[in-house]
């Protein structure tokens, strides 16, 4: 599998399921926190093609999204594919 990463913030609930779905899969990952760390911050918004809200969440270097964008490859059966591709 990959490496997953996803950058989050403390008092985040989106963070909190997005986290919680890739817990549920069995998945491990990198979290990346970014509160009062403008270097994280900038670092995800340039690796998320401009996106600036948490969470986002990367499988190796392909960008995933957000919750939402996390729950919707899940609901549509692709997310599996995704974590467990070489």
């Amino acid at each position: 599998m990959p490496p997953v990463t996803i950058y989050t913030k403390a008092w985040c609930p989106y963070c909190n399921a997005a986290k919680d779905l890739l817990r549920g899969k069995g998945v491990d990952f990198q979290e990346i926190e970014i509160t009062g760390k403008p270097a994280e911050r900038d670092e995800m918004v340039r690796r998320s093609g401009g996106r600036s809200t948490v969470p986002q969440v990367f499988v190796g270097s392909r960008h995933l999204g957000g919750c939402d964008d996390l729950y919707a490859l899940d609901g549509r059966g692709e997310l599996d594919a995704v974590l467990s591709a070489a």
